[in-house]
């Protein structure tokens, strides 16, 4: 518990701004994090972290793109090039896309064997 300040306030932009000023010496770990917020109409508050999100990891790579089984336990492959690169899109994403799946195939056939 602590006693404080809490300035509500909204930007510009439209986004919902808050700071707290602690009225009290205290010494406690420093975080960050995602929270939900919710403010009611009374003025209570009510904060809680959200957990951090698990990542995918790469199975296989290529300069460009990647193939990852999610959480779910489905397949993605994603790929990304620069916008002034429009031109060079398609000879880029066929190919990695058929080196990845080249790459599932070895994999495949070694595990399969």
């Amino acid at each position: 518990m602590l006693d404080g300040l809490l300035t509500l306030g909204l930007l510009e932009n439209g986004l919902r701004i808050a700071d707290f000023m602690c009225c009290e010496d205290v010494e406690m770990e420093a975080f960050s994090g995602t929270f939900k917020v919710q403010v009611m109409h009374d003025g209570n508050i009510y904060m809680q972290q959200k957990p951090q999100r698990v990542r995918n990891k790469a199975i296989f790579r290529d300069d460009n793109s990647s193939l990852s089984q999610g959480q779910d336990k489905r397949w993605y492959f994603y790929f990304s090039l620069d916008e002034n690169q429009l031109e060079l899109l398609p000879e880029k994403l066929v190919k990695q896309a058929g080196a990845i799946a080249q790459k599932v195939m070895r994999e495949l056939i070694i595990n399969n064997g």
